[in-house]
């Protein structure tokens, strides 16, 4: 099979790989499509290794046609299922975890369906299980124009959230209003504390989802409200913050945050299965959908990597497979 990896020397090479077999819980995917990634730019330049066990083939989320299985498994034969996954998906076939298997709906197409494990998965978990958004919370989302952020607001929309977002530009930011966010700050321009204490009348958001880190984390915290829960995803601008630990205990806020990929398959399973019971009904019925940015051939996997890097891109960049 045609399978994608880091050549060691910032760049994406293709090579042949052969076919893996799936073991007890698995299923072999014919992909389809897979969905690109900031995770994966991070490995291509050597940030962001592999977790045990996941092979070098890069790729976080997948659809296509499960074609074998391994033991306990072997009812997904012949579904058409989109799954998240540790590695792999860049290529022709791969395993995943029978847990993390969806059903890919009619509505949806593989190549919107491969887009949508990975940011679906994140946002779960950070803004409902960690964040512990209710409907009518004020939510703070930067890179609103992101695979994160457009899905963050579609999850909004769907749960009564009022989602306020930053963008780099002023065209960003109106797309970002097209989709459904209440407000889109540009962060270039505008304060972006100034710009939440204004849209909110001062009270401040109930959440923070963080992908940025450094310096914006004390800037988040005063954007929120009493009880405020502040979740970072991501550390692009740094790992280390400053924080005022006495404002943190006088507002009660919580910091929080999580990582993914590294999480075992059993949890990864359990949202799964809260995904399915809450969200995928909304996915069936064609309310939920990604934002699809561009979608490039597998072999122009360099490409479709500067495309996320040049930051111009809205929603998600999707790879589509020839077999």
């Amino acid at each position: 099979m045609l399978a994608v990896v880091a050549d060691g020397e910032g760049g994406l090479s293709v090579v042949q790989q052969p076919i893996p077999q799936p073991a007890t819980g698995e299923v072999l995917v014919k992909v389809a499509a897979a969905g690109v990634n900031r995770p994966d730019v991070l490995q291509r330049r050597g940030m962001y290794p592999p977790p045990p066990g996941a092979p070098d083939i890069l790729g976080l989320e997948l659809a296509g046609k499960v074609v074998a299985a391994g033991a306990r498994a072997e009812s997904l034969i012949g579904q058409t299922v989109c799954a998240l996954v540790a590695g792999g998906g860049y290529a022709q076939y791969c395993l995943a975890p029978s847990g993390t298997c969806l059903p890919v709906p009619e509505v949806l197409s593989l190549v919107e369906a491969a887009a949508t494990p990975e940011t679906l998965f994140t946002v779960w978990v950070n803004l409902f299980e960690r964040g512990f958004a209710a409907e009518g919370d004020w939510v703070l989302v930067h890179g609103g124009t992101s695979g994160i952020g457009t899905m963050a607001i579609a999850l909004g929309n769907l749960f009564g959230l009022k989602l306020i977002v930053t963008c780099g530009t002023d065209e960003k930011c109106a797309r970002a209003i097209e989709l459904g966010a209440v407000a889109a700050i540009n962060y270039r321009t505008q304060d972006f504390v100034e710009e939440v204490h204004r849209v909110t009348a001062r009270a401040g958001v109930n959440i923070v989802i963080d992908m940025v880190g450094g310096d914006y984390v004390p800037r988040n915290l005063a954007c929120l409200a009493e009880e405020g829960r502040h979740v970072s995803i991501a550390v692009q601008r740094g790992p280390s913050a400053e924080v005022q630990i006495f404002d943190i205990m006088r507002r009660r806020l919580t910091l929080t945050g999580s990582t993914l990929r590294p999480r075992p398959i059993e949890f990864k399973t359990m949202v799964a299965d809260e995904i399915s019971r809450t969200v995928w009904p909304y996915v069936e019925g064609g309310r939920l959908k990604p934002v699809i940015d561009k979608v490039f051939p597998l072999t122009e996997a360099n490409e479709a990597h500067e495309r996320m890097e040049a930051g111009d891109h809205v929603g998600k960049i999707v790879l589509e497979v020839a077999h």
